[in-house]
């Protein structure tokens, strides 16, 4: 299903008087005068077979503790073998409360406090606040504008594991760009790590929006030496929106890195949550499917629409349509706004975008957009920049 055509109408995000009434922090860090396109908050209606298992669930008074097995290593099981061609042993599976909480206790296993442990910018930020509170040294390799798009340093990364750097967390796909890397960059990522002793986390939880003509690679799946040396952490909540509701799973490929994650204190997925668990196991299964390719594609026709808006109201912009995803990457150094000009949108035109710089030095210049709207609310947050633009 990687990159099958979409057959599914897109899906049609509520008004934003609805949007409007929910709590998140999408929808209640700024006044109700601003657009909101900064977190990653999707505004469409939950799947309706996580809207199920949650409604039952709050019938019945079923809040308690997660169960031991909940359903979510079989359910992640059989949704990369549907989805990715990718064989996951369940019991290889073990769940956190979100993804970054496993990409901390992971560095925490694999690494030593001092040790450091490179991120490739821009990148999402929390990366390198979880080094930092695993006890690690960020270690800087940017990534690669090679002028059609972006691709992983290798020889940088090689560098930084020559000079001691222990570790590598890989954002794949890549936010902030939507850059889906290949299979054989991934390879060759593994053998250089693995050349060094060193580890690689793979933050996946964008992968089932792959988009059309972009083929999503699992690092543990790109070779026998990634399986062997790395870890993948991934959820349903990035693409079902279920952020709130604290489930991530932590994926190994071999069984000395399964013993890793076992040797885990059960405290790592005590944390899970239950409605997180129930919302991932409906997430993953067959019956959400058809919401999954109706969201790829609205998503889809927006990426698309947004590249056409900007060239017509905001000409100044640099986009590149991302492979994979709901964010775009938009470089608006040309407009002469400063190294973060989404601190303008946002007080001029009561547009919140994500800062660009919050990603890395690599971001001045740039903001974030959040096109998992509807196609209205994407064209007059465009319209009002480029009002600004006009002045």
């Amino acid at each position: 299903m990687n990159d099958t055509p979409l057959q599914a109408p897109p899906l049609q995000a509520p008004p934003l008087e609805l949007l409007r009434q929910r709590s998140s922090t999408k929808w209640r860090t700024y006044p109700d005068d601003v657009l909101p396109l900064f977190v990653a908050e999707l505004d469409f209606a939950l799947a309706p077979a996580i809207t199920d298992v949650l409604t039952q669930a709050v019938a019945r008074g079923d809040t308690g503790y997660t169960p031991p097995d909940p359903g979510i290593r079989t359910a992640f099981s059989a949704y990369a073998r549907r989805h990715w061609d990718w064989e996951v042993t369940p019991e290889r599976v073990r769940s956190t409360a979100d993804v970054m909480m496993g990409v901390v206790e992971l560095l925490r296993a694999t690494i030593t406090p001092g040790d450091r442990v490179v991120i490739t910018p821009p990148v999402y930020p929390p990366f390198a606040d979880c080094i930092l509170e695993a006890g690690g040294v960020v270690e800087r390799v940017p990534l690669v504008d090679t002028g059609d798009g972006w691709e992983l340093d290798l020889l940088g990364v090689e560098a930084a594991f020559a000079g001691g750097a222990r570790a590598m967390l890989l954002c794949n796909p890549h936010n902030p760009t939507g850059t889906v890397h290949s299979r054989e960059t991934l390879a060759a990522l593994a053998d250089i790590a693995a050349g060094f002793g060193a580890t690689v986390i793979s933050d996946e939880i964008h992968a089932p929006l792959t988009h059309p003509g972009a083929r999503f690679t699992p690092y543990l799946a790109s070779s026998p030496v990634a399986a062997r040396t790395g870890y993948a952490v991934t959820s349903a909540s990035k693409t079902y929106n279920l952020a709130g509701l604290k489930c991530a799973v932590m994926v190994t490929a071999a069984a000395e890195t399964n013993a890793v994650v076992q040797a885990m204190p059960a405290e790592v997925e005590w944390r899970t949550g239950l409605f997180g668990a129930l919302a991932n196991v409906a997430a993953f299964a067959p019956e959400s499917d058809e919401w999954l390719l109706s969201l790829r594609a609205a998503l889809d026709e927006n990426r698309r629409l947004l590249a056409g808006l900007l060239a017509e109201h905001v000409p100044g912009a640099r986009y590149r349509i991302p492979d994979a995803g709901f964010l775009a990457w938009v470089d608006l150094s040309a407009l002469g706004w400063g190294d973060n000009p989404a601190a303008k949108i946002l007080r001029e035109a009561r547009v919140a975008l994500h800062y660009g710089p919050a990603f890395g030095a690599e971001g001045a210049g740039y903001v974030r957009i959040n096109f998992g709207c509807s196609p209205e609310v994407l064209r007059e947050a465009v319209e009002r920049v480029g009002a600004l633009v006009r002045a």
